[in-house]
């Protein structure tokens, strides 16, 4: 299943794996299994994938979400302010998530080896079970590059390192989270046109929660560049969405995005209507590949979407999102 998970060549193919998968899961993973009896839903009617049931993302928070029979390589964990309780995904096979989030680096921004990749993710690296962190960490391995690494808050060492990297005319990419970017930009500034910024969403309680608009003009007039780039994920899934910087993300040929309506999460909307995001990823193969986020957006053209805020009264996360204003 896996080989086909990342070699799927057509829609009608998508959809079929999709569905099998979803067969697979709704046997296997008991709180899945648990959720679709809740809803009524009888699966053998289930013939779309408009019409799979989506767990809700919060379920992660109080439920082991794992196939029948296996254990976990590694447990990632997502971000959470004081007093929240964090989500848990118990990953059984980290050999799927090292090829997906390769093969999508690759596919949106090309080999490792061409960059330079700096990290600046200090609330990350201070806590076990970052996902983003395994991610990143790995990339800069794939790197092969002794300029890469990652940095807490020794922002000087990180300033004088884009420095040196722009008189050499090295190929950078700087990958962070939004609080430690602004952080960063407020005590140091430099113009730097062919450096590559990312963010990764996230102020989590470290300063006023500002728009992604505002977020993005700060930082591009910081680092000097024209564009910030976006990376879209989360502890529950073993996939991201990436953004070039024009406020449009869009997702690997493994993940896609539906939109439900917010008065009723079992209807799927049409065209460019705002709702509930929810995400296929099928990359989740051992947990739940059918998840219901907490983050409002829209389907655009092609295969990308927009984020236009969080849904009212969910938590604050780590993931890719800041109010739009």
């Amino acid at each position: 299943m896996k080989d086909k998970i990342f070699n799927i060549s057509s829609r009608e193919e998508y959809e079929k794996i999709a569905l099998e998968i979803f067969r697979i899961q709704s046997e296997q993973c008991t709180p899945y299994k648990d959720f679709i009896t809740l809803t009524g839903v009888n699966t053998s009617a289930v013939n779309s994938i408009e019409k799979i049931p989506f767990l809700p993302v919060s379920l992660f928070k109080s439920h082991s979400i794992i196939c029948q029979g296996l254990e976990p390589e590694i447990v990632f964990t997502s971000s959470a302010t004081s007093g929240m309780i964090p989500s848990s995904h118990p990953v059984a096979d980290l050999s799927i998530y090292k090829e997906s989030f390769s093969k999508a680096f690759r596919l949106f921004w090309g080999e490792p080896s061409e960059y330079a990749i700096l990290a600046l993710l200090p609330s990350y690296l201070e806590r076990e079970g970052s996902s983003l962190v395994y991610m990143v960490d790995n990339l800069i391995k794939e790197s092969c590059n002794s300029d890469s690494g990652f940095y807490l808050y020794d922002f000087d060492t990180l300033y004088h390192k884009l420095v040196s990297l722009k008189e050499r005319g090295v190929k950078t990419l700087l990958l962070g989270v939004s609080f430690a970017l602004l952080e960063f930009i407020d005590q140091y500034q430099i113009n730097f046109p062919q450096l590559i910024v990312m963010e990764t969403g996230g102020m989590k309680g470290r300063g006023k929660e500002i728009s992604r608009d505002q977020l993005h003009s700060a930082l591009r007039s910081g680092f000097g560049v024209s564009k910030i780039a976006s990376e879209y994920g989360m502890a529950e899934l073993l996939s991201q969405a990436y953004s070039y910087g024009d406020g449009l993300f869009e997702t690997p040929p493994w993940m896609e995005i539906l939109i439900r309506d917010l008065s009723n999460p079992f209807r799927i909307l049409n065209g460019h209507a705002t709702g509930g995001i929810n995400i296929i990823d099928l990359a989740n193969l051992n947990s739940c590949s059918f998840i219901e986020t907490q983050d409002m957006g829209k389907k655009e053209t092609g295969n990308t979407f927009s984020i236009s805020g969080r849904i009212q009264n969910s938590e604050l996360r780590g993931c890719n999102l800041l109010l739009e204003q």
